[in-house]
């Protein structure tokens, strides 16, 4: 019986294992082709970048209206909570004093040998135990249940502020939460704008961006101030606050774009129609969509100097109108206040505040 003799290996190597190795890494690079697992980003166009960056910028330009939004309403509800608490501050002095009177009175009691164990309800250090004794006022002569009652009441007074502190507080930490998810927002959408940008070259950038040197729509120092003057001194508004609040923008031209700010030399759409009007004597709401409803509703064929014109579905961008069809505008942070035709973006809607 012949022997069975386990076949012989042969060694890894050689051409016949370098075609095969090669072979496999042809299929493994095709799989990955298909599957997309790892790939080169696609070549995009400038105009694709452009498309693509416009409408990053118009969602960070939405959710920085939130985020303004949201802040105004944190610092309303930290104004009010820090005003309940100096008023329950105010009230615990009120209720010390009270319990302190009680307690010369129970002094006095303890001496003449009358002090009474209810007295010792009144105070202790627990004032569910005190307010639990419904018979003492009965027990106690007039004056003394009055200064009794006068010491539940500021109990009830305390515990209500503390209970509408609490609401406070909440309403607060749900503001700040809000903040902090519209701020992930504008700057994921702002990282990834910038990254394409950074795709192209310089020339492509400038042209993308629009920020081409023209006076009035890029840097301050491509525009002479004193045509920035005329152009304001030309304007002819209906109202001398709108006429106020036209000059001040143009004075503004060159101004950063900076998400959330309000003034005096950096802006966000909203905060630079705010400001605009505030030094014409005018308070505006902070978000686009409170400015909206701020004044009377006019159509694009009726628009005046100083109206307020708003674009996209969701009221997310402002600026003002100053005549000839054209606006001033905080664009978005590749671009700083400018000049700007009212056709730029998807029109929404205007307002006339004054």
């Amino acid at each position: 019986m012949a022997a069975h003799r386990k076949p012989r290996q042969r060694p890894i190597g050689g051409p016949t294992a370098w075609r095969a190795a090669t072979l496999a890494l042809a299929g493994a690079a095709t799989a990955t082709a298909f599957d997309g697992t790892a790939h080169a980003e696609p070549q995009l166009t400038p105009a694709q970048v452009k498309a693509e960056v416009d409408r990053l910028y118009q969602q960070a330009g939405a959710a920085t209206e939130k985020y303004d939004g949201a802040k105004e309403q944190a610092d309303t509800a930290q104004r009010r909570l820090n005003a309940l608490r100096d008023e329950t501050a105010r009230k615990q002095d009120v209720l010390n004093s009270s319990r302190d009177a009680l307690g010369s009175f129970a002094d006095a009691q303890y001496r003449d040998g009358g002090f009474a164990p209810a007295w010792q309800l009144a105070l202790s250090s627990d004032p569910e135990r005190y307010l639990d004794d419904a018979s003492f006022a009965e027990r106690a002569d007039e004056r003394q249940a009055t200064a009794v009652s006068q010491v539940r009441e500021q109990l009830r007074e305390i515990e209500q502020l503390r209970g509408a502190a609490r609401v406070q507080l909440t309403s607060l930490r749900s503001r700040q939460a809000e903040l902090r998810r519209q701020k992930s927002t504008i700057t994921g959408k702002l990282a990834e704008a910038r990254r394409l940008l950074a795709l192209l070259t310089p020339r492509q950038r400038t042209e993308v961006t629009g920020d081409d040197g023209t006076p009035g729509r890029a840097s301050r120092s491509a525009s002479d101030p004193r045509d920035d003057l005329a152009r304001a001194g030309s304007v002819t508004a209906p109202d001398t606050r709108a006429a106020a609040a036209v000059a001040y923008a143009y004075g503004k031209l060159g101004s950063p774009y900076v998400w959330g700010a309000t003034g005096p030399n950096a802006f966000d759409c909203s905060g630079l129609v705010q400001a605009a009007y505030r030094s014409a004597g005018i308070h505006l709401p902070r978000t686009t969509y409170a400015q909206i409803d701020a004044g009377r509703r006019v159509s694009r064929s009726e628009l005046q100097p100083g109206d307020l014109v708003f674009f996209y579905s969701g009221v997310s961008h402002v600026g003002i109108y100053v005549g000839n069809g054209q606006m001033i505008h905080a664009p978005n942070p590749s671009a700083p206040v400018r000049l700007a035709p009212v056709d730029l973006m998807p029109f929404a809607g205007a307002t006339r505040v004054v």
